[in-house]
């Protein structure tokens, strides 16, 4: 700024020799003045450019000048970046803050002092049936219209959470919500949805499950309790004791078998994956399982004209790497299952086979009654039964399709069902390739 002013200095120093030299003082006046009203002309014009830079431009190119105005101009531009800057770095860190709150699993609404959304992410739209663009601004009330989200909406304080049904996709399947309230800012309210499907479903399958566990030890207690109760109660003839005896391991044999298959699905899900360093022969695996039918089979059929007709077709030598225990259950399972429930005269059939993709398949076909197809899909579930009374009398657990279908999970395969009512039905199970060794004969 001194340095301008020496230029000024100068320049008004030349003009007013040059005035003096062509009209003496009154010249050299005229030149130094000159000097002076060009100096502020030129200062006018510096400063009405800078006046309508901040009155019509957007304060992010300021105009290159000289002068005084040129060194505030340079300062302004100066602070300006730097404004710049801060603004473009809380710009970027509010967008990293959106885009996180875009991935979150839960779902986010922002809503005003007055209930009206103002921000919500895609997550929430899913789970409350918002549009993202087109229901800004309007109530959440008019747009969950849940009433026990309204009852919870209304309460002065909204501690805890709520329960409410989402929106689904299907209309097949419902979607539960859990949501909540949490005032900030001023008045305003942040609501958070969370989607508890799949917890509400394992709560209701765990109080399914001990339902069932209690319903089906109950029965053979109270047998149990009853025929104790006689025993201790009556003077029987020896031929009636060893009557209720027979009867009374009958139902203790059939809690056994229930408490066994209970451990086998507690260790199987609790137990790591199976190793690929076992074998198990197939012929090996077989034997047993085919003399366990047989004796199944005849002690269902003993005293009927017509008995079943069980046929065990093991052609190839295979063996598989994994858990022998665990597919001798899974093996064991469908065929029991197939003599238990095929009636008398009927056919049972297993067979193993090499599929076209080189996995191997054990099936078990049988002329039993047949599945209907609604039953189908859930035929794996703990304690499912088509016909409770029927799977009672055939003494199984109803455990022993999800412990095959767990098994075959473990070892990377999968159960099949194909049923028809009125034509029987087969189960098979698939093994991975990956897990079959065959031997040339």
């Amino acid at each position: 700024m001194f340095s301008r002013f020496l230029g000024l200095v100068f320049w008004m120093a030349v003009f007013a020799i040059m005035g003096y030299w062509s009209a003496q003082l009154l010249g050299a006046l005229a030149g130094a003045l000159a000097v002076t009203i060009v100096a502020i002309l030129k200062d006018l014009w510096r400063g009405q450019k800078i006046s309508v830079w901040l009155r019509h431009n957007t304060v992010q190119e300021p105009p290159v000048l000289g002068g005084l105005w040129g060194d505030l101009i340079d300062r302004l531009r100066r602070i300006l970046n730097d404004q710049k800057k801060q603004t473009q770095a809380h710009q970027q860190r509010l967008q990293d803050f959106l885009s996180a709150i875009q991935a979150s699993p839960n779902g986010v609404v922002l809503l005003d002092p007055e209930g009206r959304i103002e921000w919500c992410n895609q997550t929430a739209a899913q789970h409350l049936g918002f549009d993202t663009k087109r229901d800004l601004m309007q109530h959440v009330v008019h747009l969950v219209r849940d009433p026990v989200f309204n009852k919870y909406f209304s309460q002065p304080t909204h501690e805890g959470e709520v329960l409410i049904e989402g929106r689904s996709s299907s209309v097949l399947s419902s979607v539960r919500l859990s949501v909540q309230l949490h005032a900030y800012g001023d008045n305003r309210q942040l609501l958070l949805s969370r989607d508890v499907t799949s917890l509400a479903q394992a709560d209701a399958m765990r109080r399914d499950f001990v339902a069932n566990v209690s319903h089906e030890i109950r029965t053979p207690l109270t047998v149990l309790s009853g025929f104790i109760e006689t025993l201790q109660s009556l003077n029987l003839a020896p031929d009636e004791r060893t009557k209720y005896l027979e009867m009374m391991a009958t139902q203790a044999g059939r809690m056994q078998g229930l408490v066994n298959d209970l451990l086998i699905l507690s260790q199987l899900e609790g137990s790591p994956l199976p190793q690929m360093s076992e074998s198990v022969p197939i012929s090996d695996l077989m034997g047993p399982i085919e003399a366990e039918a047989r004796g199944l089979s005849q002690t269902h059929f003993a005293l009927l004209e017509a008995p079943q007709n069980l046929i065990f077709d093991i052609a190839g030598h295979w063996e598989l790497m994994g858990s022998r225990q665990e597919i001798y259950s899974a093996v064991s399972n469908l065929v029991n299952n197939a003599v238990r429930y095929t009636p008398s005269g009927g056919q049972v059939s297993c067979s193993w086979s090499v599929l076209p993709d080189q996995r191997l398949q054990f099936s078990v076909q049988d002329s039993g009654p047949g599945i209907a197809p609604e039953h189908l899909p859930r035929l794996t579930e703990r304690f499912y039964r088509v016909d409770r009374s029927r799977s009672r009398e055939s003494g199984g657990t109803g455990l022993g399709l999800a412990i095959t279908k767990h098994v075959m999970q473990r070892h990377g395969g999968e159960l099949k069902i194909e049923s028809e009512l009125g034509k029987g039905s087969k189960f098979s199970l698939i093994f991975p390739a990956s897990r079959i060794v065959t031997h040339e004969v």
